[in-house]
C-alpha cells in the first residue's frame, strides 16, 4: 500500500445536528406526502348484495357462526363482507418510481466516485 492513507471529510457537530434534523423532515415529508396528495392507493371495492345472505355473502356456515358470535347478522355484516381493496397498479406509476429509484442511485454513485476512487487507490495503489 503506496501513498498516504486517505482520511474521509471532517464535519462539525453543526452540520451532523443539521443532517440529522433535515433527513427527519425529509423522511416524515416523504411518508406523509402520498397521504396529503392523495396516492394512498386505489381505494376500495364494494360488491352490492341484492339480499345478503350468508351463502350469498360467500361464508360457509363455520364462518358464519363466527360472524354470529361478534353479534353481526348478514345484513350487517355484509359491507365489510364484499368491499375489498383495489390493488390496481397503475404502470405508468410504478415506471416513474422505478426511474426515481434508478435515478438516485445513479446520482449517488457519480457523486461519491470521488471518494470511492480515494479509497480504492489507497488500498490498492495507483492504476498502471
Amino acid at each position: 500500500m503506496s501513498g498516504k492513507a486517505y482520511r474521509p471529510p471532517e464535519q462539525g457537530k453543526a452540520g451532523q445536528i443539521f443532517d440529522s434534523i433535515f433527513l427527519l423532515v425529509l423522511v416524515y415529508a416523504v411518508l406523509f406526502a402520498p397521504l396529503v396528495l392523495g396516492l394512498t392507493g386505489g381505494g376500495t371495492i364494494t360488491k352490492t348484495v341484492e339480499e345478503p345472505t350468508w351463502e350469498a355473502l360467500g361464508q360457509n356456515p363455520t364462518m358464519a357462526a363466527q360472524w354470529e358470535k361478534l353479534g353481526f347478522t348478514p345484513e350487517t355484516a355484509a359491507e365489510m363482507i364484499t368491499t375489498r381493496f383495489d390493488y390496481t397498479i397503475n404502470p405508468w406509476a410504478l415506471l416513474l418510481t422505478a426511474a426515481v429509484i434508478l435515478g438516485y442511485f445513479i446520482f449517488l454513485i457519480k457523486f461519491s466516485e470521488k471518494e470511492y476512487r480515494e479509497v480504492i487507490n489507497e488500498r490498492f495503489g495507483e492504476k498502471k
